[in-house]
């Protein structure tokens, strides 16, 4: 008979993340289908629950049931659960439950550990995960307390709850919301738009969760001395700035001309911020100008930073891209960044990581519209948001058939676990060649 530690020997670390991972949504999938977990008292069908548990473990945000109206506060209580431990990663969470028990971390899992949150080594992983841990949840805590101002006023002591739901579904990058039955279906920020607390107290925690945690480390270490970060913060921070800058600049000049100022501001702001890749909104997207929406589009693809609470091809991944074209403009042998060279393999990594995602996003793209029969511009924003796992919608998700929903499923999962996770796990026990095949030359451009 087979024990399980010796399956787990046979299975490489990303094979285990995704697995982790497949497990927790399952779980998650079964607890939601508990007739305490409606608000009815009735059995929520697998189908519905299914997408559910993956979007918030794949802290996606899109759902097929109103979070407020549909879900008791116990199913709530599964879903926000489920949104920590995807935002954290599965994994991670795993090891600090171990780690609370007093178990000792084996070599395989603290490489599986290391894999998970984007480390170069398993040295010191174990701290780096206990960082993690007492870090994350003491944001979530400020997050919730600054929130309550705003929602113990307006909705008693419900206030409390929905403050510590936001607080972490916005940390986790999540854009799950309960809203909803006080405010419309759906509706996510849209009645705070005008609230300079709430609105700024949101951006910071998308932006805190979705930079990963070696930038936290870096801050803590180093502070504000910005020369002593690794090259990857500085990426990271370069990369955030200028993709919340430039879009927030656009969209106070285009797309909210007719606010009064003090909104328009904020709404710019907020909807250059949550498209990396939280979820809320503040603005009926299906209202934005077109290139305004193509905007939102890219800013999800991009996403957040490796080794964060956020999905995407990642900011880094942005920044070897980048720095790969400048060196062919520069006539350079290989990428540099902050007066450090990048390895070959982490750019052939990089264009890969793209290829994949813009492949996906086509495909599921065109699968949906054909299926659905609906406008092709409308799919690739659903479709992107998925792949991200923004959460963002023009609100087709709840009347996709389940052929659809099932594509949206797969398109979450990928994102989350990531598209090197799902490469690596399929190849990882392949050995490379010995040989090399010879070489010829092929023209491009």
């Amino acid at each position: 008979m087979i024990s399980l530690k010796t399956i787990r020997r046979k299975l490489s670390t990303f094979q285990i993340i995704i697995i982790g991972f497949a497990a927790a949504i399952l779980i998650g999938s079964l607890l939601l289908m508990l007739p305490v977990s409606s608000k009815s008292g009735e059995t929520t069908p697998f189908r519905d629950t299914l997408f559910t548990a993956t979007s918030a473990v794949c802290v996606t945000g899109l759902v097929v049931k109103d979070t407020a109206s549909h879900w008791s506060y116990f199913g709530q209580a599964i879903i926000l659960l489920l949104i920590q431990t995807g935002g954290l990663g599965v994994v991670t969470v795993a090891a600090s439950f171990a780690m609370l028990a007093g178990r000792k971390i084996s070599i395989l899992e603290r490489t599986t550990m290391q894999n998970a949150i984007s480390v170069s080594t398993s040295d010191g992983v174990v701290k780096m995960t206990l960082f993690i841990i007492r870090i994350s949840l003491l944001i979530e805590l400020a997050g919730a307390l600054l929130m309550m101002p705003v929602f113990i006023p307006r909705f008693g002591a419900k206030g409390i709850w929905m403050s510590v739901f936001h607080s972490v579904s916005a940390f986790c990058n999540a854009g799950f919301d309960i809203m909803g039955s006080e405010t419309g279906r759906f509706s996510s920020l849209t009645s705070f738009a005008d609230n300079p607390l709430l609105v700024i107290t949101v951006c910071l925690l998308i932006i805190v969760g979705g930079i990963g945690f070696l930038t936290w480390d870096d801050f803590t270490n180093h502070k504000f001395r910005f020369k002593k970060y690794r090259m990857q913060s500085k990426v990271v921070i370069t990369v955030s700035l200028v993709l919340i800058i430039i879009p927030a600049v656009l969209f106070f000049f285009f797309d909210f001309r007719d606010l009064p100022v003090k909104e328009r501001i904020l709404k710019s702001l907020f909807q250059a911020v949550t498209p990396r890749t939280a979820g809320f909104n503040t603005a009926d997207f299906s209202l934005m100008t077109g290139p305004g929406r193509m905007i939102i589009i890219i800013l999800m693809l991009i996403g957040g930073s490796s080794g964060s609470t956020a999905g995407g091809i990642k900011t880094t991944t942005v920044g070897v891209l980048a720095g790969n074209a400048w060196s062919i403009v520069r006539n350079r042998k290989s990428a540099q960044l902050f007066g450090r060279r990048i390895d070959d393999s982490v750019v052939r990594n990089a264009t890969g990581i793209l290829i994949l995602y813009l492949l996906l996003t086509g495909i599921g793209t065109l699968l949906i519209s054909t299926i659905e029969r609906l406008p092709v511009d409308t799919c690739l924003f659903e479709t992107a948001s998925a792949l991200a796992t923004v959460g963002l919608s023009l609100g087709i998700t709840p009347s996709l058939s389940s052929a659809s929903r099932a594509i949206i499923i797969l398109l979450m999962f990928t994102g989350r676990v990531g598209g090197l996770t799902v490469i690596f796990a399929t190849v990882s026990r392949k050995k490379p060649p010995l040989s090399q095949v010879p070489v010829e030359k092929i023209t491009v451009g």
